[in-house]
């Protein structure tokens, strides 16, 4: 039985979640994924622990528990002048952080020095400060999927989504994205997302970000599928912390909100027969 026969459809059903990553990174990011959830068709999140506006979010998250929440776990600050690091002192997890404190910007620096030991600690606290908060999280993704940067990492993802039951983001595309080979580290009892979406800079550059995303949804295939987005405005905040980074900038990420958020997005996933589930939804189904 395919994921669609478990949620109740036909095994040929277009099944599609629409997630907006990345909330707590800003206020301007926090209240677009607001008004995207409310007002939009994005129907699942998840919420950035380390960063300074986690606060605003997870109090949104607490009062609104109608929408599915993740926790984006998050070992790397991709950002130039805006910087934050682990929510553990940095004298537990030294191995995570650059000579600033800071986490370090690409995956590439993270294979290079962090240990599984700091990882999993780091992890694991941001997941349990989620929880002290009272959030009820039903998945765990990952910032930059900076838990695929090595084997070992990936490893420990898996085994904390087992321990807190909490379903766990795994996709062929997106290992791929990160140079793991989806045949050596996609498990016999992985649950998988069948195909994933994300903006690409060449669409970006030239036709702009809907044109992709319309492309994706009239050719949506069969089964489960997901589409990362990064909504925010593009305003002085946004263009301060993404300052020299137009791939997932201000600009692209008004782009996502405005794509997800207009009637005639709405009119085309009812045109297409799309049907949308959520993270628990499929988290329900499988402890059937």
């Amino acid at each position: 039985m395919n994921t669609a026969q478990r949620l109740g459809f036909d095994k040929n059903t277009k099944l599609l979640i629409i997630h907006a990553d990345d909330a707590g990174l800003s206020h301007s990011e926090n209240q677009a994924t607001i008004q995207a959830l409310e007002k939009g068709i994005v129907n699942s999140y998840s919420i950035m622990v380390p960063c300074p506006w986690f606060l605003e979010m997870a109090r949104f998250a607490k009062n609104n528990t109608q929408y599915d929440l993740g926790i984006h776990l998050t070992l790397t600050c991709e950002w130039e002048n805006y910087r934050f690091g682990p929510v553990l002192p940095v004298s537990e997890v030294p191995s995570l952080v650059d000579e600033h404190g800071h986490f370090f910007k690409k995956r590439e620096q993270l294979r290079e020095n962090a240990t599984p030991e700091d990882v999993e600690k780091e992890l694991r606290a941001q997941i349990e400060k989620a929880l002290n908060y009272g959030l009820a999280p039903t998945h765990i993704d990952s910032h930059m999927y900076s838990v695929g940067a090595h084997a070992e990492y990936l490893k420990i993802y898996k085994r904390l989504g087992e321990h807190y039951n909490l379903s766990v983001l795994v996709n062929e595309q997106v290992m791929q994205m990160v140079g793991l080979n989806p045949k050596t580290h996609i498990k016999k009892n992985d649950f998988v997302i069948g195909h994933t979406y994300v903006g690409e800079f060449q669409y970006f550059e030239n036709d702009g970000l809907a044109a992709y995303y319309q492309s994706v949804l009239e050719n949506l295939g069969p089964g489960l599928n997901l589409i990362l987005i990064h909504p925010a405005f593009d305003e002085h905040e946004m263009q301060g912390i993404t300052i020299n980074h137009p791939n997932f900038g201000s600009e692209w990420r008004q782009q996502d909100f405005d794509f997800f958020t207009s009637d005639n997005t709405k009119a085309t996933l009812q045109k297409n027969n799309i049907q949308m589930v959520t993270f628990g939804d499929i988290k329900s189904s499988h402890s059937l």
